[in-house]
C-alpha cells in the first residue's frame, strides 16, 4: 500500500539517493503536509495508542505525589514552574495538578504551569481536558521558551519519538543504516558509506555478527543537555518515563505501530507511528556530564508501587460496583504488572536533580 508521504519519499531518493534512517523517521513524524502528529489523532482506543495516562487517573496522580514529595526536598522553594514536554491529550498534566492542589496549595497557588506543545490542534483539546486549571497555564512551542525559576518537569513518552540513528555492521565496520529503493520500487533498508567511530560502541563490537544494528540517538542527547542546562542554572527536578532499556547495548529496536499492533516500519509512512526504545543509560550519562544528580533507572512498575499505587488503587475503588473495582484492578496490573501487554517492566523511570537530595522511591546512599 502506498501513501502520500511514501510517494514524497520516493521521489526525494529518485532524486537524491537513500536517505538516512533519522531522516525518514522526522518525516514519517513531522512532515508539514503528511507527517502523523501533523494529520493523525494517535491517542486513545480509537487512536493508535493508549499512553499510561489515558488509562488510569493514577498514573497522573501518582505523578503528582512525586512532584510534591521532590518540591518538598528542595526545601519548598517559591516561583515554581510546573512543566510537562509533549502533554498529550493534557490528561497528565491535569491529573498531577489536581494531586499537587490537595497535597501542597502553596505550591499550586504560587506556581505557573507550561506545556511544550507545538500542534495547535492539541492545544485546544488541552484546554479542555485542564478545565479549572486552564487559568494559570502557558504554552510554549519549545523547552526554551519556559520562563526562569525552579523546575519541577515531568515528560512521558517524549523521548521514543525524538529521531535516532541507525548503524549496521558489515565487513568494514559499522555503516550507517539508510532508507532506499528495492527492485520493485518499494521502500527498503540499506547501507550507506557514513561509518561509526569504534569509540562509541559498547564492548564485544568486534566480535558481533554482520548484520547487527546498534542505535545512537545525538538528538535524544541535545533534548538531555538542554534539560540538564535548565535545571542545572535554575534549580529543579525532572522526572521522564518511557520504554526502553537500562544499558546500552545492540539490537534494531525501530517500530511502527498502527491501530494498536505492530507495523513494519516501511510500510505505511506517515500513517503508523514510529518509534524506537530509549537507551536510559545514555540519558542518565547525559545528565550527569551536565552537572546533574542522576537518581537511578527504576522499572515503571516498581516507581508506580513504591509511590503508593497500590493504596491508591484501594482507595479509588472503596464502595465502587464490583464491576468498577475489577477495571481498577485490570488498569494498575496493565500500569505496573509485567508480561505481555504490561507496562511495568518494558518502561522505565529516570529522575535527575540539580541538588544530591534523596528521592523515594529510588535508592539512595545512606
Amino acid at each position: 500500500m502506498t501513501t502520500p508521504l511514501s510517494d514524497k519519499i520516493k521521489f526525494l531518493i529518485r532524486a537524491s539517493g537513500p536517505i538516512s534512517v533519522t531522516d525518514y523517521f522526522a518525516l514519517c513524524l513531522a512532515d508539514p503536509q503528511h507527517g502523523y502528529y501533523r494529520t493523525r489523532e494517535p491517542f486513545g482506543r480509537e487512536g493508535d495508542f493508549i499512553t499510561a495516562p489515558e488509562i488510569s487517573q493514577l498514573f497522573g496522580e501518582m505523578l503528582g505525589i512525586f512532584l510534591v514529595h521532590a518540591w518538598q526536598k528542595h526545601g519548598g522553594p517559591t516561583g515554581v514552574r510546573i512543566a510537562e514536554i509533549g502533554p498529550g491529550r493534557g490528561t497528565m498534566m491535569a491529573d498531577m495538578l489536581r494531586v499537587v492542589s490537595r497535597l501542597a496549595p502553596d505550591l499550586y497557588e504560587g506556581a505557573t504551569v507550561h506545556l511544550v506543545e507545538t500542534s495547535e490542534r492539541l492545544r485546544e483539546v488541552q484546554r479542555e481536558t485542564l478545565g479549572t486549571h486552564v487559568g494559570r497555564v502557558s504554552w510554549h512551542g519549545g523547552f526554551e521558551e519556559i520562563p526562569p525559576g525552579f523546575l519541577l518537569l515531568a515528560a512521558n513518552e517524549l523521548f521514543d519519538a525524538i529521531p535516532l540513528r541507525q548503524f549496521i555492521k558489515t565487513g568494514s565496520g559499522f555503516h550507517e543504516r539508510m532508507v532506499g529503493l528495492g527492485p520493485d520500487d518499494e521502500l527498503t533498508f540499506a547501507t550507506g558509506v557514513a561509518s561509526l567511530d569504534p569509540t562509541l560502541l559498547p564492548e564485544g563490537h568486534r566480535s558481533a555478527p554482520v548484520g547487527t544494528v546498534f542505535e545512537i540517538a545525538p538528538a535524544r542527547e541535545a533534548v538531555m543537555d538542554a534539560i540538564s542546562e535548565r535545571l542545572r542554572d535554575q534549580g529543579g527536578t525532572a522526572v521522564i518515563i518511557d520504554y526502553g532499556h537500562e544499558v546500552t547495548g545492540f539490537g534494531d529496536t525501530l517500530q511502527a505501530v498502527l491501530k494498536h499492533a505492530f507495523d513494519p516500519p516501511l510500510a505505511h509512512p506517515g500513517l503508523a507511528d514510529l518509534t524506537s526504545h530509549v537507551d536510559f543509560a545514555d540519558l542518565a550519562r547525559t545528565a550527569s556530564r551536565g552537572g546533574l544528580h542522576v537518581h537511578g533507572i527504576m522499572h515503571q512498575g516498581d516507581f508506580l508501587m513504591g509511590l503508593g499505587l497500590g493504596e491508591r488503587a484501594s482507595a479509588l475503588g472503596r464502595g465502587r460496583d464490583q464491576a468498577m473495582q475489577q477495571s481498577i484492578i485490570a488498569d494498575v496490573e496493565r500500569l505496573a504488572g509485567s508480561g505481555a501487554g504490561n507496562m511495568g517492566d518494558l518502561f522505565k523511570v529516570l529522575a535527575v536533580s540539580s541538588a544530591p537530595i534523596a528521592l523515594s522511591p529510588f535508592r539512595h546512599p545512606d
